[in-house]
């Protein structure tokens, strides 16, 4: 028995275009703005939003597209390799909306690098976390749809040992990472450090709670 390389199917394409129209044009601005780049970019800002890390031309203009579509092509494969694959059918519109939100927040890094590469002020911190937190809305909001699966969910080895379990973990985490969002959205306007400290507590809360939620579950079910 072979195994079968997974490939991009019309029909799939078809359906993404609006996403493979991003990606070409996330690569189309690179190759635009390419040869007016200094050798450094600025790519990396700190806590205060101070420059602290710089890239090549080469990576500034091409690294985040090239990281987007690898991302892409991994989210349209990874159905085809979960031993649960006909779950995803279940919560299909869930799963792209997600898809979606991903690739927007990694076109909006893009465009970041870009600008400060350009000269301008960018005040990355301002952009980035506003995008993150909105992030965590869209998933909160979709994460009760989603289906027993092993790549794509909050995977404990208790959610993935029972199906109920998973469901009723998933359906709490939602509004969990809902609130959070809302929460780390208007911290965005909290001067910095204060700003990031919210958002650290706030990727502490959303990955703690639905991980001891999800043991506290399955305990309680082996017990009957």
């Amino acid at each position: 028995m072979t195994n079968r390389i997974p490939t991009l199917s019309r029909e799939q394409l078809k359906r993404d275009w609006p996403l493979l129209t991003v990606l070409v044009l996330l690569f189309l601005l690179g190759a635009y703005f390419y040869p007016q780049l200094p050798e450094r970019v600025p790519s990396h800002w700190n806590i205060r939003g101070e420059v602290d890390g710089y890239s090549s031309k080469f990576f500034a203009a091409f690294g985040l597209p090239l990281m987007t579509l690898g991302i892409y092509l991994l989210m349209v494969w990874l159905p085809s390799l979960d031993p649960k694959k006909t779950n995803y059918s279940r919560f299909k519109g869930a799963y792209d909306i997600v898809r979606w939100a991903i690739i927007g927040i990694m076109a909006l890094m893009h465009g970041i690098v870009l600008m400060a590469g350009m000269g301008y002020e960018v005040d990355a911190g301002k952009l980035v976390q506003p995008a993150v937190s909105l992030l965590l809305i869209v998933i909160g909001n979709q994460m009760g749809r989603c289906r027993h699966n092993y790549f794509v969910g909050i995977k404990t080895p208790w959610t993935l040992a029972n199906e109920e379990v998973w469901r009723k973990t998933h359906r709490t985490a939602g509004p969990i990472w809902v609130a959070s969002g809302l929460i780390a959205l208007l911290s965005t306007w909290l001067p910095a450090p204060y700003n990031f400290a919210v958002m650290m507590a706030v990727v502490v809360v959303i990955s703690l709670v639905p991980t001891v939620y999800s043991y506290i579950l399955f305990k309680g079910s082996a017990g009957n």
